[in-house]
């Protein structure tokens, strides 16, 4: 009892006085009382689907997520960005190594009209853009799409975000890590192994270890962690030396390449070109990651959408011209798949741009690197801020001002799954979680405009309802039908119609929310076109993927029936208690 009374004792004066943030107490990983004991959490078990019913139906609010959650992490994060920053921090982390890599792979396969499958997956990236603006200006907090979700799909539904959203952070992280030290190996050697070292007694695809990938990790993330504007100042610095590099490709391409090249356009037919554009859509992931940065930015209404819209648009003119000039440089069945634009240039006598490319690939790896570090650590304070992970890694430090913790975590485990994986092993379950994710942020948009709890009435919510499904049910038809190759341009059209019958049946329901400050335009219609895009583009996934991705997200439903539900349950009817208290005084 004496221990008890003194540990009460220093609770009630923990609050006058500054707490340590290294602290590691269970209080602190795990605080709820469904965790208090052993007795408790057997207890809490036995309410296993009670509690998982409420907690499907339950949706949070824009108030508890901008307000309420943010009081877990402790210390505030500072407002430092503007549209400036933002702009240089989507460039940076969405010019990457992909444009390098993956254009040389398809236009191989596809040819010329490499430069359309960049154009739709641009398209539909934009898309996912238009809908994450919105909710990054309504919602400034740094959880992203989780936060979103978990306000207007309910708390189940984000939570299976938050779990890819996860998977996504520690595979995306861990296969830039491998694609750098590919990328240096290539400048030093052809051998792109170079810098790792094969042992025996581990399975193929997780033999090759990477210690080059994981120092990369700990230094990008070390740099995270020590100041959000400092980070962002050594992205756009970087980042405008590679645009003058980006620029000396285009225009040498246009000045060397001949048009003749570009003959036959479509070789490979639509079918072809998008195939490429599922493929080609990993060079466009990492936008998402600026809207985590809301939180941090002084105006979110006029910076995010100049940030994060206006960024994209660039983005995709220039990929789709890099495709062009590689196209133009040479004959499409030359093309180098493991070095595309190095082995262009020498093909035209420029040996020495080869390096230029490799230094403006490892510079866009890094600058990936750095802003993924940051937009991951923020969705995993988020996360841990609603108490799916344990609130620990929702602390923010007083000094830095960053959620070191998060940050750790992501590190620590992308760094192990990069010392072990290849790079083929992990990129189709990234794909797969991404395009996921930004289907259900359009969802997610349609039902914040169509749907407000307490006002819309039950009928108008159940036409759009059932609007919604027909949109979604014939995105998955003509997926199917183009996966099968069966009922030719018949089952097109009619999936299509279907589609623009649900999407004009939806327009004419009542919308329940405006925008306050910026909106999606065009909605249902573009939100519509965009789920419609992002389902025909994970159809165009192979199978394994599939599999990895119902894997993956079994093991960490396991997780949610064990530890998440009891978590987010007792934190959502402490608050519930909290706010009658206050109401009865």
């Amino acid at each position: 009892m004496a221990i008890q009374t003194i540990q009460e004792q220093e609770e009630q004066q923990e609050p006058n006085r500054a707490r340590s943030y290294w602290r590691w107490s269970k209080q602190d990983f795990f605080p709820e009382p469904s965790f208090s004991n052993l007795t408790s959490y057997k207890a809490s078990l036995s309410k296993t689907c009670p509690r998982l019913k409420d907690r499907l139906l339950d949706r949070s609010s824009d108030a508890f997520e901008l307000v309420e959650l943010r009081k877990a992490s402790e210390n505030s994060m500072r407002k430092c960005l503007t549209w400036w920053d933002l702009l240089w921090l989507s460039f940076g982390s969405v010019v990457g190594s992909g444009i390098f890599t993956i254009t040389g792979l398809e236009a191989h396969n596809v040819g010329p009209s490499i430069v359309v499958a960049y154009a739709v997956a641009g398209l539909s990236a934009l898309l996912s853009s238009f809908c994450y603006t919105e909710f990054a200006v309504e919602i400034p907090v740094a959880g992203g799409s989780f936060s979103y979700l978990r306000v207007e799909l309910g708390d189940f539904i984000a939570f299976i975000a938050a779990s890819n959203i996860l998977l996504e952070a520690v595979v995306g992280s861990a296969g830039l890590g491998r694609s750098w030290s590919s990328y240096l190996a290539s400048l030093i050697t052809d051998n792109a192994d170079f810098l790792r070292f094969k042992v025996s007694f581990l399975a193929e695809g997780f033999n090759l270890l990477d210690p080059v990938a994981v120092l990369v990790l700990l230094v990008a993330n070390g740099i995270a962690m020590s100041g959000t504007k400092m980070t962002s100042v050594l992205n756009w610095i970087s980042s405008i030396i590679s645009s003058f590099i980006i620029v000396f490709i285009i225009v040498v391409g246009f000045i060397r390449g001949k048009t003749s090249n570009l003959d036959p356009f479509f070789p490979e037919g639509a079918k072809g070109v998008f195939e490429a554009a599922a493929v080609v859509y990993w060079s466009y992931t990492g936008f998402d990651m600026v809207a985590t940065m809301a939180e941090e930015t002084k105006k979110p209404s006029r910076d995010i959408p100049v940030g994060l819209v206006g960024s994209m648009a660039i983005i995709t003119v220039v990929y789709c011209l890099m495709a062009l000039v590689l196209t133009m440089m040479q004959k499409y069945t030359d093309i180098d798949v493991n070095a595309p634009y190095s082995v262009a240039f020498s093909k035209i006598g420029m040996n020495w741009a080869k390096y230029l490319v490799g230094i403006c690939a490892l510079k866009g790896m890094t600058t990936s690197l750095l802003v993924g570090s940051l937009g991951q650590a923020r969705y995993t304070t988020q996360i841990s801020r609603a108490h799916m992970i344990p609130p620990w890694f929702a602390l923010v430090h007083p000094k830095t001002g960053t959620p070191i913790n998060a940050t750790l975590l992501v590190t620590i485990t992308s760094a192990i799954v990069a010392f072990f994986s290849s790079l083929d092993v992990l990129s189709s379950v990234f794909s797969f979680s991404t395009l996921f994710i930004f289907m259900l942020i359009a969802v997610a948009l349609l039902v914040r405009r169509y749907y407000v709890k307490d006002v819309t009435p039950k009928n108008d919510l159940f036409k759009f309802l059932g609007c919604l499904f027909v949109v979604i049910a014939s995105c998955v038809g003509g997926t199917i039908v183009w996966n099968l190759n069966s009922g030719g341009w018949i089952g097109y059209v009619v999936a299509a119609l279907v589609w623009f019958l649900g999407t004009l049946a939806m327009a004419l329901l009542s919308k329940h929310r405006v925008p306050k400050v910026w909106g999606v335009p065009l909605v249902p219609w573009l939100p519509s076109l965009s789920i419609g895009m992002n389902i025909f583009l994970i159809g165009s996934l192979g199978t394994v993927a599939f599999y990895r991705f119902f894997i993956c997200s079994a093991v960490m439903f396991i997780y949610y029936l064990l530890v998440g539900v009891h978590a987010t349950y007792d934190v959502a009817h402490q608050s519930e208690q909290d706010s009658n208290d206050q109401e009865g005084k």
